[in-house]
């Protein structure tokens, strides 16, 4: 079962700044697929992984669900009016760049058209929760010259690993294997 969203706002995690994702779902052929990110080469932060849209709380943001419906539509174009939000994910910390990340899940209309933002985002990916599921496994990684094993999903060429990749086995375990087909 999803947490309230105001629940998991009012849950305290390690980290030096707050952040905020979306959890886009969308049923396709009677199964639930999410939407991520791949984020660009050449940025300074989590270059080239795959992530949830989403980032840092602005001051602007009236509170966390506001900056993960900000930076989505930043990121990937989606209106706010567009997202039905259902519920809310456990809060996690970001080991290397010491994220407070919360994640917020909201259902989204099939066949949207992404639009991704130039400055930001590689490429929009569409996963079913299916493939995630069966994709699920350890791998050992190497990451600024330090090896360490841990969880990652793999569909295709796309391997989610890190923050995202907990928050990925959060919704999961919180979702019924029936959803993923």
């Amino acid at each position: 079962m999803l947490l309230t969203p105001e629940h998991a706002a009012a849950l305290e995690v390690h980290g030096r700044d707050d952040a905020a994702v979306l959890v886009p779902l969308f049923i396709r052929g009677g199964g639930l697929h999410v939407v991520l990110t791949r984020r660009r080469d050449d940025l300074r932060r989590h270059a080239g992984e795959i992530s949830f849209p989403g980032g840092r709380r602005d001051d602007a943001d009236r509170d966390l669900l506001a900056c993960a419906l900000r930076e989505a539509h930043e990121e990937i174009g989606i209106p706010a009016e567009a997202v039905e939000i259902v519920g809310a994910l456990q809060p996690t910390p970001t080991i290397a760049t010491n994220y407070a990340v919360y994640p917020f899940v909201g259902l989204v209309e099939p066949g949207f058209a992404w639009e991704p933002s130039d400055s930001e985002v590689a490429e929009v990916l569409e996963l079913s929760l299916a493939d995630l599921r069966a994709g699920h496994t350890r791998k050992r990684m190497l990451r600024r010259g330090v090896p360490f094993r841990t969880d990652v999903h793999v569909v295709g060429e796309a391997l989610v690993w890190g923050a995202t990749a907990r928050m990925l086995g959060d919704l999961l375990e919180r979702m019924p294997p029936e959803l993923g087909r």
